[in-house]
């Protein structure tokens, strides 16, 4: 194995062994199941930044108790089609599926269910919960806020965070949901950190140095900033995050939220907003259905542009990667591999790839 072939692990066995590592640093067993089900569906996805490796840390927090080791989410709020619920500072996943399940149940009552969360944790691709809307045939929604690393338009000091946001949209063909997720910087701070691990450059527009120029070495951009994605576009739309996730839900907001990597003081404090939606809200069901499919023809049907092969719609890209990771195994580069391993061996639980170990 090296640098420039990463090793293809089953899915299967990295889903088992973030389970037991998970459950030796403290996560009860079906906590430890939806956490490592949400690195993996990440990975598998070609979204390497919120995947699998995200187990050192999320252990790390585990074993401090700075996160808790059963997840126990309760209702402040109920107000018929919307809900305010506390994390309890339970392990972000978990408080993200329950959180969204409540959404969905809502929304099959009301027709649209809104969920709000405070004191929780860094809780992963939001598509893995707007996903869960569209296998009930939802329309799904979720924003998170996240540590203060992005400054707003026209500052020079962090405020915002990455502040992702996704929607999932049901097209009738339950293997061809339209998913979109984003970070509303110009790229996921995650990627920047698996740079970093791995000691490559990152691109030119990424981010700036603590000093506020333009930097291509991930160590620096992570002291730094990232940049907003569309420059003042983007930091509208982090705005709007933090306003759904952290104002409306009295969860931390901007610089209150703790870092995931640097501080070991005290809970994250993170908000998240999901909500469903039934398609047939404005129109019939059939009629909705009759026009995504319309539409979704038509998009995929325009001539690519130049250096495109092909008019994809949001989801595509990833059920391709996913196909082809399930089939072949979840790539991991060396770096990923020794930490990944060094991550079971300090709770005893390397077993499982030990098959797999570095020379």
């Amino acid at each position: 194995m090296n640098n420039r072939e990463p090793l293809r692990i089953p899915a299967s066995i990295l889903r088992s062994y973030a389970e037991a590592v998970l459950i030796a640093s403290g996560a009860v067993p079906e906590d430890a199941e939806i956490v490592a089900d949400n690195l993996i569906d990440a990975s598998l996805s070609g979204i390497d930044s919120h995947g699998i490796s995200r187990l050192g840390i999320y252990c790390k927090r585990l074993k401090l108790g700075l996160v808790a080791h059963r997840t126990e989410v309760k209702v402040i709020r109920d107000a018929g089609i919307a809900a305010l619920l506390s994390g309890g500072n339970g392990s972000g996943p978990v408080v993200g599926v329950r959180a969204m399940d409540l959404a969905i149940a809502k929304a099959k009552k009301f027709g649209l269910g809104i969920v709000g969360v405070r004191d929780s944790n860094h809780c992963g691709a939001l598509a893995y919960y707007t996903s869960r809307a569209v296998t009930q045939n939802l329309i799904g929604f979720a924003t998170t806020n996240a540590p203060s690393t992005m400054p707003p338009w026209g500052a020079r000091v962090a405020y915002f965070g990455t502040n992702p946001l996704s929607y999932a949209i049901p097209t009738g063909d339950p293997e061809r949901p339209i998913v979109f997720d984003i970070a509303t910087s110009t790229v996921a701070r995650g990627k920047i950190i698996l740079a970093a691990k791995a000691n490559k450059p990152i691109p030119e527009g990424w981010a700036l140095d603590k000093d506020g120029y333009p930097t291509t070495d991930p160590k620096e951009a992570l002291e730094g900033l990232v940049l907003p994605l569309g420059g003042a576009k983007g930091s509208g739309l982090a705005l709007l995050v933090e306003i759904l996730s952290g104002v409306m839900t009295g969860a931390a907001v901007g610089p209150q939220i703790g870092s995931l990597y640097d501080d070991f003081q005290k809970p994250q404090g993170v908000g998240h907003f999901f909500a469903a939606m039934q398609v047939g809200l404005l129109v019939s069901e059939r009629d909705f259905y009759c026009r995504i499919n319309e539409l979704s023809k038509r998009l995929v049907a325009l001539p690519p542009a130049l250096g495109h092969e092909e008019v994809l719609l949001p989801g595509e890209p990833e059920r391709r990667i996913k196909r082809e990771r399930m089939d072949k195994g979840i790539p991991l580069t060396t770096e990923i591999m020794k930490e990944l391993i060094a991550v079971g061996q300090s709770c005893g639980q390397c077993q499982s790839l030990r098959s797999y170990q570095l020379t």
